[in-house]
């Protein structure tokens, strides 16, 4: 009684077909029974390595738009003290020109004061010096005409006492 593969196969015994499929069942059922436990124990640390990943972004993300908001907050400060700082220039600057044009006033007063009273000096000193030459002139054109027209001692002294009365009059 030997059964021939062909006649198994075309023959089937309902009776193997059953112990076939029984047997199959049992070994899935122990195959998953064994498998359950690691698989959900790996899906679970997938599971929670994601979430880990999602919480570690959205920590990264809020770090990120903390420091975009700090970033901010120091241009803004940064600016501010930029615009200070030239206005603190320009507020200087407005300073040292103003005290500069004073300076350049006070300077310019003075140069002019000082050669006023040099040109009243030297206005001064010519004016003495043409009364000085002009005195030596007339005296010397005086004498002349005197020495001219006085030829005798009496009319000299007629001359003297006229003279010396006039400038005791003066």
């Amino acid at each position: 009684m030997f059964l021939s593969i062909s006649d198994l196969l075309l023959n089937p015994d309902y009776g193997l077909f059953i112990w076939t499929t029984g047997i199959f069942l049992v070994f899935w059922f122990l195959v998953v029974r064994a498998a359950k436990k690691p698989m959900s124990d790996m899906l679970g640390q997938r599971n929670s390595d994601i979430q880990e990943a999602l919480d570690e972004a959205e920590k990264a993300r809020i770090d990120m738009a903390n420091l975009k908001a700090d970033n901010a907050k120091m241009i803004a400060e940064a600016k501010a003290e930029q615009a200070q700082i030239i206005a603190d220039a320009k507020a200087t600057k407005d300073q040292i020109v103003e005290e500069a044009k004073v300076k350049a006033k006070e300077e310019a007063e003075r140069i002019m004061t000082n050669a006023k009273l040099e040109i009243e000096n030297q206005k001064k000193v010519a004016i003495s010096e043409v009364k000085n030459q002009s005195s030596l002139i007339a005296l010397a054109i005086a004498e002349r005409v005197i020495k001219q027209q006085l030829t005798g001692n009496e009319d000299q002294e007629t001359l003297a006492n006229e003279l010396i009365e006039n400038i005791k009059l003066s």
